[in-house]
């Protein structure tokens, strides 16, 4: 009996892998090959923007970002980091606010700053490129306020890792074409989906099945009729389409 359990596991997870590879071969021909090389090469620029990113629009965030780096730039042209964490929390939280929850996110972008500065000596995350990524996810999660997210996201556009973030448009995609259980949370489908993407691939998969998530497979309404996947989508399948 627990021989055929393990088959029937096995199986189940080939079909998966061979139905994740055919949904990125289907997006790559619809949409393109996203250029792969890191898209912001500071780890802790794209570490601090990412956490600005979290419950807000991508043009809220970069609207926060840009404010911060105008207000804290140094002599030199770049981010003043030591001139951001000296500054109160409710002033750094006013240079923010286009990019909601400015309180919390002043107190995270402080706390993670004063962390790397006593324990690294420095005002840089660069190591993170170097580390084991289930060992940086774990360190840097290990912060209030920082998630599996935000660590892969890092990872994949300042590193270059070859790993699968999930935000909420993955993760509903994924629901959708049965790739991972409609119960499972964000993170939940980042473990499970890491085994299911192709070697090579996690970047192009994430970064397409986004502009999927955006432009066709919105929350409400999505437009199913136009997607390269209705082939692939138990959503559709099922009739939940609208």
């Amino acid at each position: 009996m627990l021989g055929i359990c393990r088959s029937q596991a096995s199986t189940i997870m080939e079909n998966s892998e061979f139905k994740t590879r055919k949904i990125n071969d289907i997006l790559e021909d619809f949409m393109g090959i996203p250029e792969s090389k890191p898209m912001h090469s500071n780890p802790l620029k794209s570490l601090v923007l990412t956490i600005l990113s979290q419950n807000t629009s991508d043009v809220n965030s970069f609207n926060a970002f840009r404010s911060l780096e105008k207000a804290y730039r140094g002599t030199d042209g770049e981010t003043d980091w030591h001139k951001l964490v000296e500054a109160p929390a409710s002033e750094l939280a006013d240079v923010i606010r286009s990019g909601g929850l400015a309180n919390q996110k002043s107190e995270r972008i402080q706390n993670i700053l004063q962390w790397l500065k006593r324990e690294y000596g420095d005002y840089n995350a660069d190591f993170i490129c170097n580390m084991d990524q289930d060992k940086a996810i774990k360190l840097f999660t290990g912060h209030k306020g920082i998630g599996v997210k935000t660590v892969s996201v890092v990872l994949a556009f300042s590193c270059g890792t070859d790993i699968f973030p999930v935000d909420t448009h993955v993760n509903r995609i994924c629901h959708r074409l049965g790739l991972v259980s409609r119960k499972y949370n964000a993170e939940k489908t980042f473990w499970a989906m890491q085994d299911l993407v192709p070697e090579g691939k996690s970047f192009s998969l994430h970064v397409n099945m986004i502009r999927l998530g955006r432009q066709i497979c919105h929350s409400r309404n999505p437009k199913c009729r136009q997607c390269p996947l209705e082939d692939e989508c138990e959503f559709l399948l099922a009739g939940f389409s609208q």
